[in-house]
């Protein structure tokens, strides 16, 4: 009997840390976001979880510690500037 394992996507994120800006002189955060802590495949959120730390061993020597999930619904990726050039 084979069983079929069907591995669906998720990345993982956090609220722990700062983010400041490019070429940024202030010591306060500029922006207030979350952090991608990294992406990984499984047939659930938790077996995903267990393949990030094995994937990525130096996760455990960050002081990340609150983590979540999020199931993508698919890889495809669409890019977008924030700001639009002006193309003369």
């Amino acid at each position: 009997m084979t069983v079929n394992k069907i591995f669906k996507n998720y990345i993982f994120i956090t609220n722990e840390g700062f983010t400041f800006q490019p070429d940024s002189k202030s010591d306060i955060p500029d922006v207030e976001n979350m952090q991608v802590i990294g992406f990984a495949t499984g047939k659930d959120a938790i077996e995903a979880f267990e393949q990030l730390k094995i994937d990525n061993p130096y996760l455990l020597d960050t002081t990340f510690d609150e983590i979540m999930s999020f199931e993508l619904s698919s890889k495809d990726k669409t890019y977008h500037c924030l700001k639009k050039l002006n193309i003369s």
